[in-house]
């Protein structure tokens, strides 16, 4: 038992204790139980001032950003371990690292985009130093580590008023012609795309297989018609995109970070679609982490919004994890910002979605 194990492990009996229940009945206990799902995060940095902000709002597991010195692109054992036990002192555990590349990033913007452009050797290079990342990763007891393989980054047209003060995202293909004709990835059609994937995870996932590491993509976001954008085909952005993505490789460590929010913006209804969705992935156990977001409208045209004001039922969304049997982290994503600025950071929006998903995981724990 690690030091955070231990401290989380005193605290839910001593509440127990208090409140003359057995220690496993407790709703701390319940809401970070090995085999549930837990409130997760994924915003940065993981420092002491933001560690401090999500214990407040009693979120106990994250995605953790080390601070990784010089060129690498990935963190050392002590790095990793530095960043966990700082975690620690706020009872929050490590469940997952984002390396410092393959990101939702546009390319033309990428500091490391050999991957996705198909460069050789620069890509063998920094496959062999995402290899090493999860070897440290296995050594210092981070389980998983997410990633995007993305050109195109996340499109969006604009912002336009939500509710009070804030400022929504949303995406309208028919009012957002490219701005440019091509990246400089040039016309990337799906056989091109569909290849440097497979080359990607011919050689990553033998490795995370071996030192059991899950590896979590999220799907691209969002998905675009299938003539592409900008000379792209965004493979990862259909549903069965996914399914195929997933098939490459059979292994039970190789799978998805299932950003909800951008399933639903490729789908035709979402509100009616998305939980078959989420069982065909969750009962193959390839869902490693959920962006817990919802959204208004469909594919080519929806806006993102605050999880109680979208188009999916989200008590019933979190039926369905539960029935597939997810037991990892659930955390908010592209929340709504603040008008001039009053929420820096977004941290308000994140709050709330904080202690809306903890609220969820409660309820679905103390329901029959």
């Amino acid at each position: 038992m690690n030091r955070r194990q231990f401290i989380a492990a005193g605290a839910a009996a001593g509440v127990a204790a208090t409140q003359g229940m057995a220690p496993e009945a407790s709703n701390a206990e319940a809401v970070s139980a090995p085999g549930r799902m837990k409130l997760g995060d994924q915003t940065r940095p993981t420092n002491e001032t933001h560690l401090k902000y999500l214990a407040r709002y009693s979120v106990r597991h994250i995605c953790g950003y080390p601070d990784i010195q010089g060129d690498r692109l990935y963190a050392t054992v002590d790095e990793l371990r530095t960043m966990m036990d700082l975690a620690a002192k706020y009872d929050i555990s490590v469940d997952c690292i984002a390396p410092p590349f393959l990101a939702s990033s546009f390319i033309d913007r990428e500091k490391h985009p050999a991957i996705m452009l198909a460069e050789s050797p620069e890509r063998d290079r920094d496959i062999e130093q995402l290899q090493t990342y999860i070897r440290n990763c296995a050594q210092a007891g981070i389980p998983s580590i997410k990633y995007n393989m993305s050109i195109l980054g996340v499109l969006r047209s604009g912002r336009i008023p939500g509710r009070g003060d804030s400022l929504d995202s949303y995406w309208d293909l028919a009012k957002t012609p490219p701005p440019e004709p091509l990246t400089k990835a040039g016309r990337v059609d799906a056989d091109a795309f569909w290849e440097r994937i497979t080359y990607f995870l011919d050689r990553v996932i033998p490795v995370a297989n071996e030192y059991k590491i899950r590896m979590a993509c999220h799907p691209q976001d969002p998905g675009v018609p299938p003539e592409g954008y900008m000379g792209v085909d965004r493979v990862l952005g259909t549903v069965d995109g996914l399914k195929r993505f997933v098939s490459i490789q059979e292994s039970p460590y190789h799978g998805l970070n299932f950003c909800q929010g951008t399933v639903s913006e490729m789908l035709a209804d979402p509100k009616t679609q998305i939980f078959d969705v989420i069982r065909y992935f969750g009962t193959r156990k390839k869902i490693f982490n959920v962006h817990f977001r919802n959204i208004r409208g469909h594919r080519n045209d929806f806006v993102e919004v605050l999880p109680d004001e979208g188009d999916v039922d989200f008590v019933k969304a979190i039926k369905v994890y539960k029935e597939v049997g997810y037991p990892y982290m659930l955390m908010p994503d592209h929340v709504p910002l603040a008008a001039d600025n009053a929420d820096p950071g977004s941290l308000q929006s994140f709050a709330f979605c904080y202690g809306y998903i903890r609220g969820l995981i409660q309820f679905v724990y103390s329901t029959a």
